[in-house]
């Protein structure tokens, strides 16, 4: 078929390379435009854009795709179908009527469950032991269209939302390439979603990733593996915010109040409502990240100090 790949973030690299190896005809890529990036805030290429220059593809950058040169260069391109992972912007109907097997998206869960932005920050948040990924027929509601496949992947114990939505990536390009093949050849049959379990996955914002040290240590471990690697985790330490890495909780720890620290000889503890979790590594402002236990000694925690 001929396709016109729609996307933006990294994640939506390994389906886009998937795809243009895929024996389909990859006419183009649609991403948002260049954006503001790193301390000079000059403009950056996304990483779906810069994949495209990279193999000579064209890249489309409309503001917003309902701009009427984006929808003539559609039209030229006429593309058979339009897959979507990650593309970070409300697509009309307009421009969905224009493939005639319209926008087919990628997502990474199981519709319906956790419709929205942030559906892997939200399964690892909520303590979700089963995930997957979903592929379905976009539409002009959130994440409610008819689902052509999906696939199931279990949450470890120790899954950051980075790790899981890396694993997703790659798996999840092999089922939007397998349904794309089922389209052409006209075997795809895609399934209404349920009216029940639908859950919502709206971003995480930076007060989301404070961490709640008032928490059980199970909450305090998932909201921080959760917002690894964004919005990135963080407390404060005598007035200051410094981000967390991922922590373990410590059965038969001793007890702390909530957010109190205990440096020891091998570890660095904190307590939270429940057991202490231990401390991965931290990062003050303005600092690399380091161990727990080098930025205890770097700081020189006092007994009974806390995290806010």
């Amino acid at each position: 078929m001929r396709l016109i790949f729609a996307g933006t973030p990294a994640v939506a690299v390994p389906a886009l390379a998937a795809i243009a190896a895929s024996g389909h005809e990859l006419l183009a890529v649609v991403t948002r435009p260049d954006a503001p990036a790193g301390r000079g805030r000059g403009l950056v290429r996304s990483p779906v854009g810069a994949w495209a220059d990279a193999h000579g593809v064209e890249v489309l950058t409309p503001a917003r795709p309902r701009e009427p040169e984006f929808l003539d260069r559609l039209r030229e391109l006429a593309p058979d179908c339009v897959p979507v992972v990650a593309y970070g912007a409300l697509v009309p109907p307009v421009a969905l009527e224009i493939p005639r097997h319209g926008w087919i998206n990628l997502h990474f869960s199981l519709l319906p469950a956790w419709r929205g932005a942030a559906p892997v920050q939200h399964a690892v948040l909520h303590g979700d032991e089963l995930t997957g990924a979903s592929v379905f027929q976009l539409e002009q509601g959130l994440d409610t269209g008819p689902v052509y496949g999906t696939l199931t992947d279990e949450i470890r114990p120790a899954d950051t939302s980075g790790d899981l939505l890396e694993r997703l990536a790659h798996s999840g390009a092999g089922l939007l390439v397998a349904v794309l093949d089922a389209i052409e050849a006209g075997t795809a049959r895609a399934e209404p979603q349920p009216a029940d379990g639908v859950s919502l996955a709206p971003k995480l914002t930076v007060e989301d990733a404070r961490v709640r040290w008032n928490d059980p240590a199970f909450a305090v471990d998932r909201r921080i593996r959760a917002c690894t690697p964004a919005p990135g985790p963080w407390t404060t330490f005598r007035g200051e915010r410094i981000k967390l890495g991922p922590v373990a909780p410590v059965a038969n720890g001793p007890e702390l109040k909530p957010g109190e620290l205990l440096v020891e000889k091998a570890r660095v503890l904190a307590g939270s409502a429940t057991v202490p979790v231990q401390l991965g590594e931290v990062r003050a402002a303005g600092k690399k990240a380091m161990s727990a236990s080098d930025w205890a000694r770097g700081v020189r925690v006092a007994a009974g100090e806390v995290f806010a």
